[in-house]
């Protein structure tokens, strides 16, 4: 099970250190972190958990820090935000990419799923080949949708390189360059192409994007 904890606290050198190497004690595994600061000039640490078996203590442990101000568990990022989508590309074809997401993640997240939808419109190679390896830095993506006009050189070594090391699916649009070679699917429509983004990775789905060979 995984646990997580905001944790409000100093904003200096060492406080994050010193609550890792607690937790690191304890025998806990952290799976995800984030750090950023605050309006007031403190920190706020958001951490995950997994392999605890007193999640109070650890509260408690952390709380007893004379740099921390507040520990308070929180709901993970998994039970709130759920699986990601990931669009970028032209701001005309991300917006109809997105409509067709959208509203096909709520018709299952109304039935239990938690699935997000993330939306990034950019162009220009070495832009779009910088912005989809970081992709594979982000947590919870399983699946990016690219969505333009024309995408081909650099950007297929990103795409080969967070499929393999990440296992995110990729779905492109039906356009000119040697980007739609490499996806996982094509699609011709956008909105279509947003639907069949979030049907590939809800439970609450029947369809595999592995046994569609041909372009949608």
């Amino acid at each position: 099970m995984t646990f997580a904890l905001n944790i409000r606290a100093m904003d200096k050198p060492g406080v994050l250190g010193k609550i890792t190497s607690y937790i690191a004690k304890k025998n806990v595994n952290i799976i995800f972190t984030q750090v950023y600061n605050q309006p007031d000039g403190n920190a706020s640490t958001y951490i995950e958990l997994e392999n605890v078996e007193d999640i109070d203590e650890i509260i408690k442990g952390i709380s007893e820090f004379s740099e921390v101000f507040e520990v308070m568990q929180s709901p993970t990022m998994n039970d709130v935000w759920g699986k990601r989508i990931i669009i970028i590309g032209g701001g005309a074809q991300v917006s109809q990419v997105a409509l067709g997401a959208i509203t096909e993640a709520d018709r299952h997240n109304i039935r239990g799923e938690h699935i997000s939808v993330d939306t990034l419109p950019i162009v220009g190679e070495e832009n779009l080949t910088q912005t989809i390896r970081a992709v594979g830095s982000l947590p919870r993506v399983k699946v990016l949708v690219l969505a333009g006009s024309l995408m081909g050189g650099t950007i297929v070594d990103s795409i080969k390189e967070i499929k393999e090391k990440y296992g995110i699916k990729v779905i492109s649009l039906n356009m000119v360059g040697s980007v739609r070679d490499h996806a996982d699917l094509v699609v011709t429509d956008p909105v279509q192409a947003g639907v069949m983004a979030v049907m590939s990775i809800a439970n609450t789905a029947q369809f595999d994007i592995g046994r569609v060979k041909e372009v949608l």
